[in-house]
């Protein structure tokens, strides 16, 4: 089903759009031309990773992050079980595509989430295609800290 999906998404990608939505091509471009069979989950299509952190006082990432759209991404988020933290950035979650989320080799396909909790030391991985361009913040819910949030901007 989300190879469907996937083709559905590379097609508006690379077609222009009818009178009937929008008179300008979509704006999205993924980060290499010849996608393959895997469509936008192709290796030469797939940006840094984002490394994130849950510790007690820590920050949580490092500067602001720049996805393209169109372009896949990872996110592995590491809790070193210093405290029960959870990250939150429902605007951002609704702003991409989300393949899947991996925990303990466990893999989950959600259609969408607004934060993840980890009770204890673990590590999350969230594989998504980035959509609709804008700057979103992701963080540590019911913190006032800057180092407890990271910026994501969608370009």
């Amino acid at each position: 089903m989300h190879k469907v999906v996937i083709a559905a998404l590379a097609a508006l990608m690379t077609v222009p759009a009818t009178g009937m939505l929008m008179d300008t091509p979509a704006l999205a471009s993924p980060l290499c031309d010849k996608l393959g069979f895997a469509g936008l989950l192709a290796k030469c299509n797939r940006g840094e990773p984002i490394e994130l952190t849950l510790s007690s006082g820590k920050p949580l990432g490092a500067g602001e992050v720049k996805l393209q759209s169109g372009a896949y991404y990872e996110m592995k988020i590491t809790a070193d079980g210093s405290a029960e933290l959870a990250i939150a950035g429902p605007e951002f979650f609704r702003a991409i595509w989300m393949n899947e989320i991996v925990i303990n080799g466990i893999e989950v396909r959600p259609m969408a989430i607004d934060s993840l909790e980890f009770d204890k030391a673990g590590l999350a991985t969230l594989s998504f295609i980035a959509i609709k361009p804008g700057s979103y913040e992701v963080r540590i819910p019911n913190t006032a800290s800057d180092s407890q949030k990271i910026k994501i901007a969608i370009q």
